[in-house]
């Protein structure tokens, strides 16, 4: 069974967008996933096609409806068991682990927020899982949504030509990636360390753990275990 996408969105020809190219459009020719992005819109019963109202209480910008919203998830995934996503800055972050295990799952339903967000009541009682893609705040869920498939559908099996490439990379192991380098053998009077040419597979792989956690240390920190505190 491949791995199935429903994106719900205001702007439907954002998608597939770059995920349409590369690694990722030869899997979705290839039928090993695919995606169907769904105008919310459609689901608005008024003349004008409204998505929108007046926050509560007073404030700027617009909320998308709840009863909107609701019908379009309804009618992409009543009966199906594929997770709900919402993209927003206020989700969790997302890991990799977390990558691993929609990839692990049939697909996603993921639901694109714009202006100030999302009726609390709809996320509530379609029991979307909030995710975020880092601490800062888009146009809109479109790009973050593209983010978190990319992150997924190149590691579905069979996507990546070696699967051993999804194994060593960031964040797979706890740490960040080692430096990577390859022909020249001198480059602007930079020369490639001389294990990575001693051919000693023992010593590459101890430099390449002790270069991830000298990364790791300098730049992530917060990816450590950390001391137990008594």
């Amino acid at each position: 069974m491949s791995f199935r996408a429903t994106v719900l969105t205001l702007y439907p020809e954002m998608f597939p967008g770059h995920l349409g190219a590369s690694l990722s459009g030869r899997a979705l020719e290839r039928g090993q996933w695919s995606i169907d992005a769904v105008q919310i819109r459609d689901f608005a019963e008024d003349k004008h096609r409204t998505v929108d109202d007046t926050p509560a209480g007073g404030g700027a910008g617009m909320v998308l409806r709840p009863d909107v919203l609701a019908r379009a998830i309804d009618a992409v995934s009543q009966d199906d068991h594929r997770p709900r996503l919402l993209m927003s800055p206020r989700g969790r972050p997302l890991t990799q682990k977390r990558v691993r295990e929609l990839a692990d799952g049939p697909g996603v339903v993921i639901v694109c927020g714009r202006f100030e967000g999302v009726d609390q009541r709809v996320i509530d009682g379609r029991a979307l899982e909030e995710v975020s893609i880092g601490d800062y705040i888009l146009s809109g869920g479109e790009p973050a949504a593209l983010t978190l498939l990319d992150a997924v559908v190149r590691i579905l099996p069979g996507v990546m030509g070696n699967e051993l490439s999804g194994v060593h990379e960031s964040f797979e192991g706890g740490l960040l990636e080692h430096p990577h380098y390859t022909r020249p053998q001198f480059f602007e009077g930079r020369e490639i360390p001389a294990v990575l040419t001693s051919g000693n597979h023992g010593a590459i792989a101890k430099w390449r753990e002790a270069e991830a956690r000298r990364l790791t240390e300098a730049r992530r920190p917060d990816l450590l275990p950390q001391p137990v505190k008594k």
